[in-house]
């Protein structure tokens, strides 16, 4: 959680990979390796931990998954050393995201029986779930710090930095906003009224960060550890329930 003040930090079940991702990041940045080429490879981790499901070397798919959920850290973090952010960085850190886990659960897929209508559910349920948890932070981020490096829906296009090209900014939200809109635009219809929380208590975003794609990942790893990987897709099938839970608790404790 580094946007947030010490005070304001709770335990995220979703960031267990930041106390090495800050170590990788501060010896890299020493490296003059920036945050594009760590986005970059922890996409190539990602393919490497398909690759590994589709080849049935599920620990060794765990560990590549694993290694792209601490890169994924990495490359912010990178990004804050050297106070050198980036719009191009941020989109494509998030369409990265998106292409691995939907190839992740395509992998399953086509090594298990389990229905087209359940893979449908859990790629859904995924990209919803993190929805959810975002929604809640970025407000967070607002009310605590005045962050505005992230909306809850992100129409406006973006101003790219005077070392970026702003074309390849736009297409970048372009496609982000075809990749994610729909999932953040239906989590604010479900709780717009959050919107006017004026702070949430700990204790619901460390609830809230059992949704965050850091713990969905750390789910896939055990159970690709375990060998039970007829369990990923009906798993995150029915986990939505829980985010839909959560914001039920929002409603009616978190006023």
């Amino acid at each position: 959680m580094p946007k947030l003040s010490i005070n304001d930090k709770f335990i995220d079940f979703s960031d267990y990979g930041r106390p090495i991702a800050s170590f990788l990041a501060l010896h890299l940045s020493r490296l003059k390796v920036n945050a594009i080429q760590v986005t970059f490879t922890f996409f190539l981790a990602g393919i490497a931990c398909v690759y590994c499901i589709q080849t049935h070397h599920f620990v060794l798919a765990a560990l590549f998954l694993m290694l792209k959920n601490i890169l994924d850290a990495v490359d912010g973090e990178i990004a804050r050393i050297t106070k050198h952010p980036s719009i191009i960085g941020r989109y494509l850190d998030s369409i990265f995201d998106f292409i691995i886990n939907l190839l992740i659960l395509l992998s399953i897929l086509n090594i298990e029986t389990s229905s087209k209508l359940t893979f449908l559910l859990a790629f859904f349920g995924i990209e919803f779930q993190c929805s959810i948890y975002n929604y809640y932070y970025v407000i967070l981020r607002r009310r605590l710090n005045n962050d505005e490096t992230s909306r809850i829906l992100e129409f406006r296009k973006p101003i790219s930095y005077h070392y970026e090209n702003q074309k390849i900014a736009n297409v970048l939200h372009a496609l982000f906003l075809c990749l994610y809109v729909v999932f953040d635009a239906l989590v604010l219809a479900l709780d717009k009224p959050a919107l006017f929380v004026r702070q949430f208590p700990k204790w619901f975003m460390s609830l809230l960060s059992l949704l965050g794609l850091g713990f969905q990942l750390l789910i896939i790893c055990s159970l690709l550890c375990l060998g039970l990987t007829e369990m990923i897709l009906p798993f995150f099938a029915w986990y939505s329930i829980f985010g839909l839970f959560v914001i039920l608790i929002r409603k009616l404790l978190v006023k």
